[in-house]
């Protein structure tokens, strides 16, 4: 096993580290712009990408590049929502989306305010749809951007982190345990498992929240 995962960490340096930072980029933007994030892993090419960090200098560089990549995918959302939200959520695709998860995402918008854009990030079909139904609810772009700025570097600082830390304890560990490769493995599965659990308890907590509560629109 320890080959085995030296054998991937080797095979991702391999990659020229601006060629790979830049796809990490341009995939975090594909997720997080107009709908594709619903079938663009973007979070595993992101993990994937962190594993072959070898330096600060790298993973400095591949974090800031996902959150400008992630910004301006979620730009691109929130400028067609603008300009032409309705027909999209009305063409082929957004009915494929379905009208529930839309009346979904304007309830939470309606409900949370700023929180709901913040929080967007991190739940599944929402960060895709949130960017589109800000951008045709009027909100202000500058204040859509003070709040999904935090999120996305939050969400960078974990990804690429949890990578780069997990390759770089690994190589320390591989030449003096021989079962490193299969606390490496578990340690990945882990991390995922606990990324699914957290979003399901936000979501679930989230749901509840518009469930419960007929407030008026919160403050961003």
């Amino acid at each position: 096993m320890n080959d085995v995962v030296l054998w991937v960490i080797e095979l991702v340096q391999s990659v020229d580290p601006v060629l790979r930072t830049l796809l990490a980029g341009v995939a975090i933007m594909l997720e997080t712009s107009i709908l594709i994030g619903l079938i663009v892993p973007g979070d595993t090419v992101v993990l994937v990408s962190s594993i072959g960090v070898e330096s600060v200098l790298q993973g400095v560089a591949l974090a800031v590049t996902v959150v400008i990549g992630a910004l301006i995918g979620e730009s691109i959302g929130f400028w067609l929502g603008r300009w032409i939200g309705p027909h999209i959520r009305h063409s082929w695709l957004g009915r494929r989306i379905g009208e529930s998860h839309w009346e979904r995402s304007e309830r939470y918008l309606r409900r949370r305010g700023g929180i709901a854009i913040f929080l967007s990030r991190f739940l599944p079909v929402l960060h895709s749809l949130v960017p589109l139904t800000v951008g045709m609810s009027g909100f202000a772009y500058r204040r859509f951007l003070a709040w999904t700025i935090p999120a996305c570097v939050l969400w960078a600082a974990v990804y690429v982190g949890a990578g780069s830390l997990l390759a770089g304890s690994y190589r320390e560990l591989a030449d003096t345990v021989h079962y490193a490769g299969y606390v490496f493995v578990g340690v990945i599965v882990l991390f995922l498992v606990a990324i699914f659990v957290i979003k399901k308890v936000i979501s679930r907590r989230e749901e509840r929240h518009m469930v419960a509560t007929d407030e008026p629109p919160a403050e961003a």
